[in-house]
């Protein structure tokens, strides 16, 4: 599965780890920036072009990673299409993707450990979307908005 990442400065070396595991686990990795550490970044663009490639690949996910990870949520979820969703917890990431079908997943560095990361973005991948009737017409109501 086409995975893409994206962060800023905080979520920079987190960024680094998840994209390394992950291929491991043997996932192609698209790095969407930043590609070099830079304490005054800004993590719009990053997150927005992850998000947008994301969406323009049916079948990828994508993750961003920021220090809360709230921002990078919100800038996720300014691209038409995309479902970002933030973890801070197994059962955030798993009903994510089981309830929400989101497609980008947004963890905080500087918030949740990066064992604890990494599980949740290991959980958001391998969860497939339930399909229930329920979840499939509240994601439509989101969609017209």
């Amino acid at each position: 599965m086409h995975i893409y990442l994206g962060s800023d400065h905080a979520g920079f070396a987190l960024k680094a780890v998840i994209a390394k595991r992950l291929g491991e686990l043997g996932h192609e990795i698209v790095d969407c920036g930043p590609y070099v550490y830079d304490a005054n970044d800004d993590y719009p663009p990053f997150c927005v072009d992850t998000a947008a490639r994301t969406v323009a690949d049916p079948g990828s996910l994508g993750i961003v990673i920021g220090g809360s990870g709230n921002g990078e949520a919100m800038a996720a979820n300014k691209v038409h299409g995309a479902r970002c969703a933030l973890a801070h917890s197994d059962e955030t990431a798993k009903l994510a993707r089981e309830h929400n079908n989101a497609n980008v997943l947004s963890l905080g560095a500087r918030t949740s450990a990066e064992a604890d990361c990494m599980r949740f973005a290991e959980i958001f991948i391998a969860t497939p979307f339930s399909g229930d009737v329920r979840h499939i017409r509240r994601i439509a109501q989101l969609d017209a908005i």
